[in-house]
């Protein structure tokens, strides 16, 4: 191992022999650090956290924390991060509580700057990137291949569908529909159109990119339909796409309301 002599491990901690640790860095009990993971200086890791392979972490990092809940009262609750996820600077990870999913977990290849804290029992998927110091309130969950800007705040229990891209400085009490762009604050929140641009990058069929566009115009610019109206009049137009299906099924497992409001046209 390439251990720093400043460094604290806990004889509870367990870590790969590849594994790297900075200067003056601490990891407490309850803490398994696989393969090629690289852990920077200052940071303070707690369990009980599992921690995959290949992960970057950098310094001033708190992962693994207790979560900020006045119900949590010690359980042996866990964090749980994949592999090849970069996490940057001054980010902080809080562990689950036993009222909630009893863990926090992060996916693979997920890209979290400096300052992004992500509280307890949330979720996240493979490929999510936020930018600085995006702040998840408890229980939030974000599908694969989300991004979110800078600044942004999410409330507790909210949802955030995969490929959604949104805005930074964005407030969010409501459920994010997946494959759609959008930026706001609360009310203001509005929907521009299709994030046309990451799924063509994700290699996502034209024919399929035109399905969800379809979509779009039934469930967010026909004003004439109720919700229910408009996401059976879409699986009735648009039967054979995935994607669309995901996108009315988001909608219909929702229990925060999924926004609806749009903006300028995009398509």
């Amino acid at each position: 191992m390439n251990i720093h002599p400043t460094a604290l491990i806990d004889p509870g901690a367990e870590l790969d022999q590849t594994v790297s640790v900075g200067p003056y860095t601490v990891i407490g009990s309850g803490v398994r650090i696989g393969a090629r993971t690289e852990i920077g200086a200052h940071c303070t890791l707690s369990g009980p956290t599992l921690i995959g392979e290949g992960n970057k972490i950098g310094p001033f990092a708190t992962v693994g924390a207790p979560p900020q809940d006045l119900k949590y009262k010690g359980e042996p609750t866990e964090l749980i991060i994949g592999n090849d996820n970069v996490i940057r600077e001054y980010v902080s990870i809080h562990r689950g509580t036993a009222s909630g999913l009893g863990h926090t977990r992060i996916g693979d290849q997920c890209l979290l700057m400096a300052y992004v804290h992500i509280a307890h029992d949330c979720t996240l998927g493979n490929g999510v990137i936020m930018a600085n110091a995006v702040t998840l309130a408890g229980h939030v969950s974000i599908e694969d291949r989300s991004i979110i800007g800078g600044l942004t705040a999410i409330q507790q229990f909210v949802r955030v569908g995969t490929f959604a891209y949104i805005g930074g400085m964005s407030g969010l009490s409501k459920d994010v529909p997946p494959y759609v762009v959008m930026a706001g604050i609360r009310k203001q929140m509005r929907i521009s159109g299709i994030n046309h641009i990451g799924l063509r990058r994700a290699g996502c069929p034209p024919e399929n990119i035109r399905g969800l566009q379809a979509a779009f115009k039934i469930i967010f610019r026909t004003p004439e339909l109720l919700l229910q109206e408009a996401l059976d009049h879409t699986l009735a137009q648009v039967d054979d796409c995935a994607e669309v299906r995901h996108l009315v099924g988001f909608f219909r497992t929702s229990r925060q309301g999924v926004l609806r409001q749009v903006g300028e046209d995009d398509d």
